[in-house]
């Protein structure tokens, strides 16, 4: 069976997230302490200029390699193990009903046989690789198995970024998935440790957002919109005639002119908050359920002044940022204060990085 290199095995040695998105190149490297505790060792983040990324394909390889190679330095990481991940839409997946008490091996025969039904490739095209998640509530005595698969062209890219970049991918996962469990650590912070609560994630891509409604670790819904911070820049531009280059970087280091939170900000935050209250209707629509409890914001436009506030205003749902190493330790290598507004942008190195602690 070919894996899609080991998607849901883990290693124990020190492990690199490497998020690789439209946008940028983010690293997050975690250890414990004694007590157990999480500890934020390293991060770092390298933008990338548009077009080197689209919908989730290395159309630049060697640029974006050397974007890989800089941002390690940058964050001072020996290590050499990372966690890569693929875009949702680059990867089938489906939950199977098997029997229990299989072997590894009987468990490949028969994951091979079912994914056959489930896969518009031939087996010989594509990385595949299943997890047993537990004992079925809908058959007694079988068991639950997640199949995941890509083709293999879509792997051997994130697996030779890594080499050109000097490091070895021992994990290749899925995006949403690395985001869902650096949300876990969030949602267990809600009153009542978050059980029973349904958080809508909210991650903001440069061109794109997506929103995934989770209950008990369980995915509700799960919806892609067309709408992302991008969308910032190219109202400044043409507000004041910059360069989408000139505007992006005004945006970064907050260099703007003095009407920019009238002229531009609010209407952006409006335009987002109305995006948002529309994707959250549709998952009423389309489910039993008629609320979220919380409302969690991701990506580098989930800081954006006065945006949290907006989306309760148009939803009424109480709306907070998801800052992924909230409740950790920061190693001495960190720079706090710059993290606190990069934080919401690490969500999915996050996710990636915690795979070193689960098996």
């Amino acid at each position: 069976m070919s894996v899609l290199a080991s998607l849901f095995s883990r290693e124990p040695a020190p492990l690199l997230g490497v998020d690789v998105s439209t946008s940028s190149v983010k690293v997050v490297e975690l250890s414990r302490n004694r007590a157990g505790r999480l500890v934020l060792e390293r991060c770092a983040m390298e933008p990338l200029e548009r077009g080197w990324i689209t919908d989730g394909n290395i159309e630049k390889f060697d640029e974006v390699a050397d974007a890989v190679r800089r941002v390690v330095r940058k964050s001072g990481s020996k290590t050499k193990n990372a966690a890569f991940s693929l875009p949702a839409s680059a990867v089938i997946t489906k939950k199977i009903v098997l029997p229990g008490g299989l072997s590894e091996a009987e468990l490949e025969i028969q994951v091979e046989s079912e994914a056959n039904q489930y896969i518009p490739f031939s087996l010989d095209e594509v990385s595949l690789d299943f997890c047993v998640m537990g004992p079925s509530e809908a058959s007694q005595g079988d068991v639950d198995v997640l199949i995941a698969a890509s083709r293999k062209e879509k792997v051997q890219d994130r697996m030779g970024l890594a080499e050109a970049a000097g490091l070895k991918a021992v994990v290749v996962d899925i995006e949403p998935y690395a985001s869902r469990m650096a949300c876990a650590r969030l949602v267990e912070q809600l009153p009542g440790n978050g059980k029973d609560s349904i958080v809508a994630l909210f991650e903001i891509g440069a061109l794109s957002t997506s929103m995934q409604v989770i209950c008990n670790g369980d995915v509700l819904y799960e919806r892609d919109q067309a709408f992302g911070g991008a969308q910032l820049s190219q109202m400044i531009a043409r507000q004041y005639g910059f360069s989408m280059d000139e505007a992006e970087l005004k945006k970064r280091t907050g260099d703007v002119p003095e009407d920019y939170l009238q002229a531009v900000l609010r209407p952006f935050t409006a335009s987002m908050g109305q995006e948002m209250s529309r994707a959250l209707q549709f998952f009423f629509t389309s489910t039993p359920h008629n609320r979220v409890d919380h409302i969690l914001l991701a990506g580098g436009t989930a800081g954006v002044q006065g945006l949290t506030e907006e989306i309760t205003t148009q939803t009424s749902f109480a709306c907070m940022v998801a800052n992924p190493f909230d409740d950790m330790e920061m190693g001495p290598s960190v720079r706090a204060t710059k993290l606190s507004r990069e934080a919401p942008s690490y969500l999915t190195a996050t996710g990636l990085a915690l795979r070193r602690f689960f098996q």
